[in-house]
Order: C-alpha cells, then structure tokens, then sequence
C-alpha cells in the first residue's frame, strides 16, 4: 500500500509540474485572448513557465472589455488549470 501511495504521488508530481501547469493555462489564456487585429494574441507569449501579455491594454481586455471575451482571458485560465489539475487527480 505504501508503495502505490509513493508512485502515485510521484506521478501526479510529473503530471502537476508548473512547465505543464503553465502550458494548459497558456493553451486557454491565448484561445481567450479576443482578437481583432491580431496584436494582443502575437503579443502573448510563454515564458518559462509563466503567462506574459505584453501589449499595453492586457488589463482592459482581462477585466472584460472585450466582447469577444467578457470573462476577460484570466478566469477561464485557471478554470482550465484546476479542470486539468482534477482529471489528473482522478487517474
């Protein structure tokens, strides 16, 4: 028993790193991001394991000005994050 405890554990921790916690959360914040000329979206970027919305309005747009995403990009991130984090912790 012990032992299935210990491998369990150690592969939500493969599973649940912040590289692959950062790259579900990235999938989601980009598809969320509203485009129109296509500049905040080319401006979203990865790096490391963190988000990063180099454009100056990134706020505007998460607090829902957008109507292509009045829920703004930040919620339905880590909505997706902790739906992931769940399927995992099922397995």
């Amino acid at each position: 028993m012990k032992g299935a405890i210990a491998l369990r554990l150690a592969e939500l921790a493969k599973e649940l790193d912040s590289k692959t916690l950062a790259a579900v959360g990235y999938k989601t914040f980009r598809r969320e991001t509203p485009i129109r000329t296509g500049n905040a979206r080319s401006h979203t970027a990865l790096i490391q394991d963190e988000i990063v919305a180099d454009y100056p309005y990134a706020q505007r747009l998460d607090t829902g000005w957008s109507k292509q995403s009045p829920a703004g990009m930040t919620k339905p991130t880590i909505a997706a994050v902790e739906d992931y984090i769940k399927k995992v912790n099922k397995g």
